[in-house]
C-alpha cells in the first residue's frame, strides 16, 4: 500500500480535545461508548459509573482521545500509541 491510504483516513479522522466538549455531551459520548455492544472490562464487573470514570481518567491522562470520522459520521474514543 502507498502512503495515500493513510492520508486520506488522517484526512477524514479528526481529534477533538474532551475538554473542548460541554461536560453533559462529554458524558453521554463516553456512557454511550463504554455501553456499546462487545465492550469488555474484564473479569471484574463493574457499574456504569466507574467504567464512564475510567474512560474519562483515561482521556485526561492523554491515554485516549476522541476521533471523529467524517466519512462514516461516527465518534470513537481510541487507546493513543504510546511514544
Amino acid at each position: 500500500m502507498d502512503g495515500d491510504g493513510e492520508n486520506n483516513d488522517a484526512a477524514r479522522r479528526v481529534e477533538v480535545p474532551h475538554a473542548q466538549l460541554a461536560p453533559d455531551v462529554l458524558g453521554r459520548l463516553i456512557e454511550e461508548f463504554v455501553t456499546r455492544d462487545g465492550t469488555d472490562y474484564g473479569a471484574v464487573e463493574r457499574t456504569l459509573a466507574e467504567k464512564v470514570a475510567v474512560v474519562l481518567q483515561q482521556l485526561e491522562a492523554g491515554e485516549a482521545a476522541i476521533v471523529v470520522d467524517s466519512e462514516s459520521e461516527t465518534v470513537d474514543v481510541v487507546v493513543r500509541c504510546p511514544r
